[in-house]
């Protein structure tokens, strides 16, 4: 019996890889809704315990829909040279093919990739397979993160490379078919753990919080709370030159793992908001994905959403708790990622001892309320992903979809809900041929993406 918790419960990891077809749907699946949701996470091989959560093999899982049916269910590992055991590191330097590759999974100018920040992506077929790592045809000599965002009004494509060591920040700008156009080093940055940043109209918005580079961490992952580290938000206008333009300005103690969005207000200010954490949050956080003691009972201890104002006129910034739920994961519709939205969703976590249930939660940033959905017990959804509903014309007209893992079945299904209003019983349920392990991040890809 391992004492790991990532490699238990719903986090169990699967031993195979299987194809299924054909698969029941209760309800009616919208025929807008054809495309594929893939999903990614990790999941080592039989026999292998990785040292951290985040150690272990990408894993992709694929659900294909078409015109109002479930067509295919499909799990592969990526297989890449770490997958096999190759070393990150070897004596000519590290070796940016050896990746989990299990973090995320997107789609830009028609190729899937699956990311993990500390590599190379991996391009992946529209089935699933391997193709291999990509390397944005030689325009990219770092790692890229894992958390790319596509602005939807110009069809680029924004990413980054850090680094514990110099060059720390390196952001890239590649047009809809893929081509990199840009590529700037981000002067001022640091060795802080950069998982996630944001985009507005004008700017590139990254963050440094209280976790950075610490060699004395042993888990395979080198990164540790710092009280001596200064947490800061750095703002770049967009554009050539950018970088030279960079703005730096501190914020209290704290780590955002990833942000819901970013955007400019009617007074030119930089809006930033997404769940952050305390260093005790943090740590008990940290316990659970190296399998420590003195951990929460869930991968996310007090994680809590959080507003930054930047405003760059007077040089200062203003923090706000927005609300008081432990949530993480949360998403927008991402046809308005940099650009003011009213809605947020996101993942409510029981509590540190494990009491309650886990919730989808959706926001109303107008109204200043929020709407639950709660699951029952032994039931983990995974992150909501927003599909546009056809015709729709408010923000929230579409559908969530989660796949859900239930421990009390032994089984998973795709639940696809009604975003506007998440107290209606789901559209539709498609039930899947085995448990399917929480993920991490995932895509809806239309097929029209990847024609």
């Amino acid at each position: 019996m391992t004492s790991k918790p990532y490699l238990t419960g719903h986090y169990a990891p699967v031993v195979d890889e299987i194809s299924a077809t054909g698969l029941t749907v209760e309800g009616a699946l919208p025929p807008e809704l054809t495309g594929r949701l893939i999903r990614n996470s990790h999941n080592p091989k039989p026999g292998v315990t990785p040292t951290h959560w985040f150690k272990g093999s990408g894993m992709v899982h694929g659900i294909r829909l078409r015109e109002g049916r479930a067509e295919w269910y499909r799990n592969r590992w990526v297989h890449t040279p770490a997958l096999d055991g190759a070393p990150y590191m070897t004596e000519h330097g590290p070796d940016l093919s050896a990746s989990t590759a299990g973090t995320h999974v997107i789609e830009h100018g028609g190729r899937l990739l699956a990311l993990c920040e500390a590599n190379l992506p991996f391009e992946l077929t529209p089935d699933l397979e391997t193709v291999g790592p990509f390397d944005w045809n030689g325009k990219l000599t770092s790692a890229m993160t894992a958390h790319p965002k596509e602005d939807p009004v110009t069809g680029e494509l924004h990413f980054f490379g850090s680094s514990p060591l110099p060059p720390y920040l390196i952001h890239h700008v590649a047009s809809p078919d893929g081509r990199v156009l840009d590529s700037q080093e981000v002067p001022g940055a640091g060795p802080a753990l950069k998982h996630d940043f944001a985009i507005t109209a004008h700017h590139v918005v990254f963050l440094e919080g209280s976790v950075t580079f610490d060699p004395t961490e042993h888990s395979g992952i080198p990164y540790a709370w710092s009280d001596a580290q200064a947490s800061r938000i750095g703002v770049m206008p967009r554009g050539a030159g950018g970088a030279q333009r960079v703005r730096w300005f501190e914020i209290g103690q704290g780590y955002a793992m990833h942000l819901a969005n970013a955007y400019e207000d009617a007074r030119g200010r930089i809006v930033i908001e997404g769940p952050s954490v305390g260093r005790a949050g943090w740590q008990r956080s940290w316990n659970w994905w190296v399998g420590a003691p003195d951990r929460g009972a869930e991968p996310n201890s007090g994680s809590r959403s959080r507003r930054w104002t930047v405003d760059m006129a007077a040089g200062t910034v203003r923090e706000e708790d927005t609300d008081d739920l432990v949530v993480e994961f949360p998403t927008i519709n991402d046809a308005y990622l940099g650009r003011a939205h009213r809605y947020q969703y996101a993942l409510s976590f029981p509590d540190d001892l494990g009491v309650g249930n886990h919730t989808l939660v959706k926001y109303d940033r107008a109204a200043g309320t929020r709407q639950l959905l709660p699951f029952g017990t032994g039931q983990l959804p995974s992150e909501a992903v927003f599909v546009p509903a056809a015709g729709g014309t408010s923000e929230d007209d579409g559908y969530l979809l989660s796949v859900v893992s239930d421990l009390n079945a032994d089984a998973s299904r795709l639940v696809v809900l009604d975003a506007s209003d998440l107290s209606l019983p789901p559209v539709a349920t498609v039930h899947l041929p085995r448990r399917v392990p929480a993920m991490i991040h995932g895509s809806w890809i239309p097929d029209t993406d990847l024609a």
